[in-house]
Order: structure tokens, then C-alpha cells, then sequence
């Protein structure tokens, strides 16, 4: 027999990891809005690896089964779960006593959860995930900043000239202002000569003093924007 033969739901198997691909975009394309750790390519790439997985667990070895081989489809994708943790380990890092990227690291868990809904021939389970998720990180964010006790702090994205040091100009001016900044991040723009960085902000302020250290900060000598970003305790 061909291989084509033995895979007489070849069809069904490629329209499940469509499925994941979309599903996967989707969440992946609200993660890069967001300028996250782990964006569009991650999560697209573990939900297509764990669809992969669950279906190869599922159907891969249909053609060693016989009266004395027992094969247990579930081996493979229970290793996706306890794999899937050191991925989203990778994104959680604790500054001044400050944790972040415990949402990110759940995300990924959660695509990869949807992968496997996908693999496992459960389409309208990962869709229903992914719409939950969506609305979780979405509309109950929203819901969260409303009733969340304590002021936000101040996290603002900085697109910059990297050659002549504008970076340490920032946080010596926030530094200034009496608002001591941390780098949380820093990435090249694609195409562009520009670095855009991510920067936090200890205490807090009203919006006038906001408005102050934006200003401060955009007129600084390459500089080329600032845009003030909505934070998270553990995003």
C-alpha cells in the first residue's frame, strides 16, 4: 500500500492545521499589536507544532498496529503540556521586584492547548478557546483596569536613533523628572534604522505629568517618537 492509502484522511488532517494556522494568527496577531515578548511567529509556530503532534500521536502509527502492539494516542500530546512550560518560562522575568510576562507565558499554553483541540479533531472546541481568549485579554482587560485597586504605572514605547546614546538621554530625563525609568525590552524595527524600546516607570502620575514626560522625552535629540502604553502587572 502507498502512503496515500494509508492516509485516506489526508484531507481532514490538513484542514485541521488550516484551522490552527487561523486560530493561531488570530491570537498572534493581538499579541504583536501589543509589542509582547512572544508575538505572531510563536504562537502560530507552537500551535502548528502541537496540532502536528496530537495528529501524529493520533494517526502515526496506524500501520505498526497488530494483536500484540497496543499504541496509547495520548503519550505524545501529554508531553506537549509539560513541554509547552519551559517555552512560557522563557517569558516570565521579575524586575524590581515586579513580574512580568506571566499572561504571555499563558497565552502560549493556551495556543498550544488550541492546537491540540485541532489535532485531536475537536474544531469547535479550539474555535470557542480562541474567542474566550480573545475576550479575556480584550474586553476583560478593560474590565480589570476599571476595578483594579491602585494607580497603573506609566509605560511608554520610545523609537530611536541608536547610534549617539539616546537611550541613556531617556532615562537620565525621566530620571530628572523625578520618574527613574527600566528597560523592559529593546528590538530593532524591521526595514528601518530605528530601535524601538519599552520602558517602565516607578511610581506614578497624574495625566498632566504624563503629558510632561512624554514631551520631555520626544524632544530629546534622536528621538524619532513616543507613544504612552497601557501596563500590566503581569503582561
Amino acid at each position: 500500500m502507498s502512503i496515500w492509502q494509508l492516509d485516506a484522511d489526508l484531507g481532514a488532517e490538513l484542514g485541521l492545521l488550516a484551522l490552527a494556522f487561523a486560530l493561531s494568527l488570530a491570537i498572534g496577531v493581538e499579541r504583536s499589536r501589543r509589542q509582547k515578548s512572544a508575538g505572531l511567529r510563536t504562537h502560530v509556530l507552537v500551535c502548528l507544532g502541537s496540532a502536528m503532534f496530537t495528529l501524529v500521536s493520533a494517526y502515526g502509527f496506524e500501520s505498526v498496529l497488530g494483536p500484540d502492539v497496543v499504541v496509547d494516542p495520548s503519550r505524545i500530546a501529554a508531553q506537549i503540556v509539560s513541554g509547552i512550560g519551559f517555552l512560557g518560562a522563557g517569558v516570565i522575568f521579575v524586575r524590581h521586584n515586579v513580574v512580568n510576562g506571566l499572561t504571555s507565558a499563558a497565552t502560549i499554553w493556551m495556543v498550544a492547548a488550541i492546537g491540540m483541540a485541532c489535532g485531536a479533531g475537536m474544531p469547535f472546541l479550539a474555535i470557542a478557546g480562541t474567542l474566550l481568549h480573545l475576550i479575556t485579554v480584550g474586553p476583560l482587560s478593560r474590565l480589570r483596569d476599571r476595578v483594579r485597586p491602585g494607580p497603573e504605572r506609566i509605560r511608554i514605547q520610545v523609537r530611536y536613533l541608536p547610534e549617539h546614546g539616546a537611550l541613556k538621554s531617556v532615562q537620565s530625563a525621566a530620571t530628572a523628572l523625578g520618574m527613574p525609568a527600566s528597560l523592559l525590552g529593546a528590538s530593532r524595527v524591521a526595514g528601518e534604522p530605528e530601535m524601538r524600546a519599552v520602558l517602565e516607570f516607578q511610581g506614578s502620575a497624574n495625566e498632566l505629568e504624563r503629558a510632561v514626560l512624554v514631551d520631555a522625552i520626544g524632544a530629546l535629540p534622536d528621538v524619532q517618537g513616543v507613544t504612552l502604553q497601557p501596563s500590566s502587572d503581569d503582561e
